[in-house]
C-alpha cells in the first residue's frame, strides 16, 4: 500500500515507521532538521515493542513531487491544519483516503472542506511518543494503537484495505461502529487532562489525590460528555465514571498532558481546539461550561507561547 506520513512527527512517526518496515511504500513529509537526518542517517524508531531501523528512506518537505497515494496518515498540528491539508491535494485520487490522527473532534470536518468529504475519514492514535532528536522517534510504554473509520460509519474497502496493512504492521487497529462516539471518547479524557493539568502545573496522580481538584477533574469532564451529547453523539451514560477509572488506575502518577510539557518549553498549544473548543461548542449549544471556561481563561495568554 502507497502511503504518506503527513507529518513524520512523534505520531505519524511512529505509525509510519511500523508501515514501512513491514514493507508498504511509505513518504515521510518532514523538515528541517527532521528530514536532514532522515535523509543522511534514515529514520530510527526506540521502542519497548521493537525497534526499527530504515535505511533508504523516501523522505521530502514538498508532497507535491510525492505522487497519487493510497493514505495520508494526517497528524500535523492542530493550527497547520488548512495549509497542510492544501499542500497535499497533489497526492489525492480520487479514492485517496485522508486519515486524520489529531487531537479534537473537529479536524475531519475541516480537512472536508479542503478535499471534500469522499476523502475524508476520522481518526485518533493512541500512543505516547515524542522526537527524541532528529530522524529517531521514541515510543514510551508498550501500547500504540489506530482507531480510525468512514466518517458515516460505513466499513468501506479502503478502510478495511488500511486496516489489514496496520495489522501486517504489528500495531493494533479498529473501525469502531460509532466513530465519533469512539472520537470523543479520547477527547473527554485529553481535553480534560489536557486542561486541569496544564491550568495547576500538576500530574495526574497529584490531581485525584486532591478532593478539590479531584472534584474539578470531574466537573471538567461531566462538562465535555454533556457538550458532546448536546452535538448528537451517542456516548455511554457511565463514560465519566469510566474514564475517572481510567485515570486512577491506568495513567501513571506522574502523567501530565503534553500541553503542559508544551507551556512550559514556550511551544505554542492546541488549547484553542481542546478547552478552547469545549467551551466554544458549549456557548453555541447553550451548555454551560463554568470549569472549562475557567480552565481555558487560565491558559489563554500562553496560547501563542514565547
Amino acid at each position: 500500500m502507497k502511503i504518506a506520513i503527513m507529518a513524520a512527527g512523534a505520531v505519524g512517526g511512529y505509525f509510519g515507521a511500523r508501515l514501512a518496515d513491514s514493507g508498504h511504500d511509505v513518504t515521510f513529509i518532514a523538515r528541517g532538521k527532521h528530514l536532514e537526518a532522515i535523509r543522511d542517517h534514515g529514520f530510527e524508531l526506540r521502542s519497548e515493542l521493537g525497534d526499527v531501523q530504515l535505511k533508504n528512506v523516501n523522505a521530502t518537505d514538498d508532497p507535491a513531487i510525492v505522487g497519487p497515494v493510497e493514505v495520508i496518515l494526517f497528524a500535523v498540528k492542530l493550527w497547520d491544519t488548512v495549509a497542510s491539508a492544501q499542500a497535499c491535494k497533489p497526492m489525492l485520487t480520487d479514492k485517496t483516503a485522508v486519515i486524520s490522527l489529531q487531537n479534537g473532534v473537529e479536524s475531519s470536518e475541516i480537512i472536508s472542506g479542503e478535499f471534500g468529504a469522499e476523502h475524508s475519514l476520522a481518526g485518533s492514535a493512541y500512543v505516547s511518543s515524542v522526537i527524541a532528536e532528529p530522524g529517531v522517534i521514541q515510543h514510551f510504554g508498550n501500547f500504540a494503537k489506530l482507531v480510525f473509520g468512514e466518517t458515516d460509519n460505513q466499513k468501506s474497502d479502503r478502510a478495511k484495505a488500511f486496516l489489514k496493512a496496520c495489522q501486517e504492521s504489528g500495531f493494533e487497529a479498529v473501525i469502531p461502529d460509532d466513530i465519533q462516539a469512539a472520537l470523543w471518547d479520547k477527547f473527554i479524557t485529553l481535553t480534560t487532562l489536557s486542561g486541569v493539568t496544564t491550568a495547576s502545573r500538576s500530574p495526574i496522580g497529584k490531581i485525584l489525590a486532591d478532593p478539590d481538584m479531584a472534584k474539578m477533574y470531574r466537573a471538567a469532564m461531566t462538562e465535555i460528555a454533556a457538550v458532546g451529547r448536546a452535538r448528537g453523539v451517542n456516548l455511554a451514560e457511565d463514560i465519566v465514571e469510566r474514564q475517572m477509572g481510567f485515570a486512577a488506575t491506568m495513567m501513571p502518577p506522574d502523567m501530565t498532558a503534553s500541553t503542559l510539557k508544551d507551556l512550559e518549553k514556550g511551544y505554542r498549544l492546541e488549547t484553542p481546539w481542546l478547552t478552547g473548543a469545549v467551551v466554544r461548542m458549549g456557548r453555541e449549544l447553550n451548555i454551560p461550561t463554568p470549569v472549562n471556561e475557567t480552565l481555558n481563561a487560565v491558559i489563554k495568554p500562553f496560547e501563542n507561547g514565547n
